[in-house]
């Protein structure tokens, strides 16, 4: 399992140390960092920016949001970004949720399934240097009506790799299943080693789809995990609480929380809709505790050293490749003594 650093998205500013982060990351083998967008920062700017100071390290992006580009945009930074990098690259992409794609970006959230599979579709064509021409349901290139002037286009920029690999970000089983089948690896997003069989069962479905792009054996599976090393284990899981609650009440709205879903599947629907209830109710100190210890340590590290070392076992066993943590250059280098990148 490899290492990656997780540069999450900017709160109401540029977090002080992220180039330290990244430096330490470099030097320490660290895989891949990832950086995220939601609304406030982008993804991609802060990933060229910190970027242009390494030399090995992949730069992922997780995840660049299908509503904030179109197709053709994301192909064309895509593309860039591979040049500016040298071939390290990553591409993820999510569909992100209703109250985002509806309230933030203006535009229609119905069907992400369908919508995503045009998007990496018209995105292939677009890295391959194919012509710019595709009839969809939510995508047409070039636009019907208009001057009616519009006319294929191919790009102007030749491909490091025409095969860029693409990542989706997918957290119900369907998702999964196409990640499996057009993508090169899957985003993950609190995911238990602990209950993840309806995961493989997903992602089996999809490998097994005609024309599936890859297997079992070289399919990437990317996940943050939250890792909070103290010899107080409720004290580590605090620290990890307030986040949990805030996706499970607050990140999508009563009825429509995928965050809220994948906890529930794992069998904490009573305590999830706790933590929905004193959340959207305002009392988001009260959700965070109502947050339990094992619920935690479901999708964490938290704890003594030596309790982590122990659980890391079920996280080598899973279907993780990828372990994404985050933290200043001390906590990345006692991570990296952990697990070995």
């Amino acid at each position: 399992m490899k290492l990656g650093l997780a540069l999450g998205y900017w709160g109401a500013g540029p977090p002080a140390d992220l180039a330290e982060s990244v430096a330490a990351a470099e030097r320490l083998g660290y895989d891949s960092m990832w950086a995220a967008e939601s609304y406030g920062s982008d993804a991609l700017t802060p990933l060229a920016w910190h970027g242009s100071a390494t030399s090995r390290i992949k730069l992922g992006t997780s995840i660049v949001q299908l509503a904030a580009r179109t197709p053709v945009a994301t192909g064309m930074a895509a593309m860039t970004m591979d040049h500016l990098t040298g071939g390290r690259f990553i591409l993820g992409l999510g569909a992100s949720g209703p109250q985002v794609v509806e309230g933030w970006y203006g535009q229609p959230y119905a069907t992400p399934l369908a919508r995503t599979r045009e998007y990496v579709e018209i995105l292939r064509t677009i890295i391959r240097r194919d012509k710019a021409e595709f009839s969809g349901e939510h995508y047409r290139l070039p636009y019907e009506g208009g001057t009616g002037l519009g006319k294929p286009i191919r790009s102007t920029l030749h491909p490091v790799r025409a095969d860029l690999p693409i990542y989706l970000a997918a957290e119900g089983p369907k998702n999964v299943a196409m990640a499996a089948e057009i993508a090169d690896g899957w985003l993950a997003m609190f995911y238990s080693p602990h209950a993840d069989e309806h995961y493989r069962a997903a992602l089996a479905e999809g490998f097994a789809r005609p024309g599936a792009r890859r297997s079992v054996e070289d399919f990437e599976v990317t996940c943050r995990v939250s890792v909070e090393i103290d010899d107080d284990v409720e004290a580590a899981a605090d620290r990890v609480r307030p986040m949990l609650a805030l996706y499970i009440g607050g990140m999508g709205a009563k009825g429509a929380n995928f965050h809220y879903d994948v906890f529930a599947r794992m069998g904490f629907e009573a305590e999830c809709a706790k933590v929905q209830s004193l959340y959207l109710a305002g009392q988001k100190d009260d959700a965070a505790a109502a947050v339990p210890l094992r619920m935690v340590e479901q999708v964490a590290l938290v704890g003594p050293a030596a309790k982590i070392a122990d659980e890391l076992a079920a996280w080598d066993a899973s279907l993780v490749t990828t372990m994404l943590v985050s933290g200043d250059a001390v906590k990345l280098e006692k991570i990296a003594g952990l697990v070995p990148a």
